[in-house]
């Protein structure tokens, strides 16, 4: 058996989501999905009662609520919030709107609008006519469902990767200064014997010549 849904923010505020109403022959309600659609029994308008096919089986319908830019005096704190119960002929609209827009099925975002635009051929005697309609469904785009989904507020920025700097370049190590050329020998003097001469003193004598 299935069990009826009932919204439990409109159980606890004693209240519930308007029905969309197609009065009259071109009345067209539209808006954006607000909550993921759901199946739920229908019921006898008159009595309430949960309603069934003949071998047993419950009837179905699918709860599509939509936020629409209507206001009804007569409701307090009317917030625009409209459900579809769709069913039998607009349940063969809808169904092709969904198929024309290539997509999988409805989704929180997308936008469906749902046009009264005739009567069918009355079929029992005594009976209103069924309603005939035609619907437009646009899925979300990526950008769009996360707008909606974040109640308009914009995703936040990706962090950026901390940028790179090069490190600073060493200093060029310092040159070791050139070793002093040896002085040159005086003229007639033999170079080498002078050479000889300068590597046979003591180091206290080479200190006092300053070499």
């Amino acid at each position: 058996m299935t069990t009826q849904y009932v919204d439990p923010n409109a159980f606890l505020m004693g209240g519930g989501i308007p029905s969309a109403k197609f009065e009259t022959i071109g009345t067209t309600v539209s808006g954006p999905i607000t909550e993921q659609p759901k199946v739920d029994q229908q019921t006898d308008i008159d009595t309430g009662k949960p309603l069934f096919w003949d071998d047993g089986r419950p009837r179905q319908q699918l709860v599509v609520t939509v936020q629409t830019d209507l206001r009804d005096p007569a409701i307090e704190d009317d917030d625009g919030l409209r459900r579809f119960y769709i069913k039998f002929k607009m349940q063969d609209a809808v169904r092709e709107a969904v198929r024309k827009a290539r997509s999988k099925g409805l989704e929180i975002g997308g936008v469906l609008s749902i046009t009264y635009v005739a009567d069918d051929e009355a079929k029992t005697r005594g009976k209103n006519p069924a309603k005939l309609y035609s619907a437009v469904y646009t899925p979300p785009s990526a950008a769009q469902a996360n707008d909606f989904l974040n109640g308009g507020q914009p995703a936040p920025a990706a962090p950026q990767a901390p940028q790179q700097y090069a490190p600073p370049a060493a200093p060029p190590a310092p040159q070791a200064a050139p070793a002093p050329a040896p002085a040159a020998a005086p003229a007639g003097v033999d170079a080498g014997a002078l050479q000889a001469a300068l590597a046979s003193l003591s180091p206290e004598q080479r200190a006092a010549l300053k070499l």
